[in-house]
Parts: C-alpha cells; structure tokens; sequence
C-alpha cells in the first residue's frame, strides 16, 4: 500500500506539472524548466529543487546525457498511490456511471425528438 507521503510530494503543484510535462516523454532538465518558469513565474533553481524532490521521491529518474540532465516519469510510485486510491473508488465510481446513463439517455431523447 502506498504510503501517505506520495500525496505530500504530489500535493505540489509545481511537482504535479513537472510530471504532466514528463509524462509526455524524457525531457531535458532545461525544458521542463522553461516551460515551469513560465507558467509559474519561479526560478531555475526552484525548478530544479522540485526536480530534485521528484527524484529523490521516486517519481522521477534522471540520466546524463552529455551535459545534459534527462527526466522521466518513474511509473512505480504512481501504481502505489492508485493502488491506495483504490480503496475510494466506490465513492466516485457509481456516480461517473450515472453520469454516463444520465448523457446516453440524453442522446436518445434528442435523437427521438428529431426524427
């Protein structure tokens, strides 16, 4: 079961858009950081002390390149955390399926009334 202290680190949302950029691919420390700094007006090296959480976290794995730094997303403390949320899926899930009868039975009605 994952331990609480996956949610301390994902509960950042810096670190959660320096995973959503990963989760795209590796990426060079330097682009994650371009894309960070913009998008939340901090340092280089407050980016990089993110990347560093992640990494020493798990969530990331890093690899040298030449001078480079290339990120990606390491996928097991992910699966751990879902694992654990599993637990509450009960809470949600009948609701997106009523959802999902709710807008099946909408299409039908609207498809009816335009014949």
């Amino acid at each position: 079961m994952a331990d609480v202290h996956a949610f301390d680190v994902l509960g950042d949302p810096v670190r959660r858009r320096i995973l959503e950029l990963l989760a795209d691919g590796e990426q060079a420390a330097g682009e994650v950081s371009a894309v960070v700094q913009a998008e939340f007006g901090i340092t280089q090296p407050a980016v990089s002390q993110h990347l560093k959480v992640l990494r020493e976290n798990g969530f990331a794995r890093v690899r040298a390149e030449g001078t480079r730094r290339l990120y990606a997303v390491d996928p097991a403390p992910l699966r751990e955390a879902d694992q654990w949320l599993d637990h509450f899926r009960r809470f949600w899930t009948p609701h997106l399926s009523a959802l999902a009868t709710e807008i099946a039975r909408g299409k039908r009605d609207r498809r009816r009334e335009a014949e």
